[in-house]
């Protein structure tokens, strides 16, 4: 991708604040419009009553992790490049960090972007449940919790192990890597067409996943052109929604970058998506106890997102498609974690006077 002439107009922090925009614009329509949500496929698989959210969450993770894997074998971008492999990473914080992050998930009734992507649309129990999601996250990088979160962290990296690339451990070529993402790919269309969903359903969950490889080519070429160093990065939303809480605090033109546009175009391109289809609606809290479930959720993934380095796409898709060990360790805990959460809550008969969220996919 050839941003010369762009750059030439437009200084590098305004060219990478559109970039984000952009990415997130698109995000936020698709997944709007797909009802991608991760927590929603957890409990189809839990309940073991497959539906239309499962293939949606394997259409966009394939999706994502053959289209990064063509752009990385063509040498569009590199892999190596990015946060989770470039640097050492925590395995325990991976580990510990998934399994609060799917517990809160279940809880919150929505991961970091679901609880985005709804706030948009007048859904106020996940607008509230974001911004306290925001809140432990920034408490979790730099507040209170940041001595816990370094401690967990500490207990095992990926120094220990020499490396995050599961595919080099797991000796993966190139054919085995897209056969795997093949797999996937053909199971979330035999789902999509055993449940009947809709052929724009298909396609919205599809192009939400190709989000994250555009993110990553859109940072590559910043990279290689920009003068200042652009961190390649993918869609996830656990630092930038901190990020995105102190701007509002302070002043919101310092530091410019991809993620600062990120946050702000999911809202957009969510709320233009359900205004155009007439799908806001207003709705707010059944009850005081299901209020604190929604928040003791949201500051468990909070907490988890921030520990794990990563949310349910920032791990589970963004860090899966280029195979990061800690990003496969934070996805795997976050099923795990969702699907016991689930069944507790089912077996529990205290949860079922907080009223109908338990139940419902949405």
């Amino acid at each position: 991708m050839d941003l010369t002439h762009i750059l030439d107009r437009l200084s590098e922090p305004t060219v990478l604040l559109l970039g984000g925009l952009l990415v997130g614009v698109l995000f936020g329509a698709l997944a709007q419009q797909s009802r991608f949500c991760l927590r929603a496929a957890a409990l189809e698989f839990s309940r073991r009553r497959p539906a239309d959210r499962l293939p949606i969450w394997l259409l966009a993770f394939s999706s994502a992790l053959i289209a990064t894997q063509l752009l990385a074998r063509f040498g569009e971008i590199d892999t190596g490049e990015t946060r989770q492999l470039a640097s050492p990473q925590s395995l325990s914080g991976a580990l510990i960090g998934g399994l609060m992050f799917g517990a809160g998930m279940v809880m919150a009734r929505g991961c970091a972007s679901r609880l985005l992507v709804l706030s948009a649309t007048g859904n106020l129990r996940a607008l509230l449940s974001g911004l306290v999601f925001a809140v432990v996250a920034q408490a979790s990088l730099y507040g209170s919790l940041k001595p816990m979160r370094d401690w967990l962290s500490n207990l095992w990296t990926t120094v220990d192990t020499g490396g995050n690339n599961l595919s080099y451990f797991l000796g993966m070529t190139d054919s085995a890597i897209f056969l795997f993402g093949s797999l996937w790919f053909l199971a979330g269309l035999a789902f999509a067409w055993r449940n009947r969903s809709s052929i724009w359903q298909t396609a919205a969950a599809i192009g939400a996943g190709l989000t994250v490889p555009l993110a990553l080519w859109f940072t590559t070429s910043m990279t290689r052109q920009a003068f200042d160093p652009v961190p390649v990065d993918g869609v996830t939303f656990t630092g930038p929604s901190a990020d995105m809480l102190m701007r509002f605090l302070s002043s919101p033109f310092e530091g410019i970058d991809f993620n600062t546009g990120l946050v702000p175009g999911v809202f957009l391109g969510s709320f233009l998506a359900a205004f155009l289809t007439r799908q806001l609606l207003l709705q707010g809290f059944e009850s005081g106890p299901s209020m604190a479930r929604y928040l003791t959720g949201a500051a468990l993934m909070g907490f988890g997102g921030m520990l794990a380095g990563g949310c349910a796409v920032g791990a589970g898709i963004t860090g899966a498609s280029i195979f990061a060990v800690t990003a496969w360790l934070t996805l795997i805990g976050i099923w795990m974690s969702a699907v016991v959460t689930d069944h507790v809550f089912s077996q529990l008969s205290v949860f079922s006077r907080m009223g109908p969220a338990h139940a419902s996919f949405d």
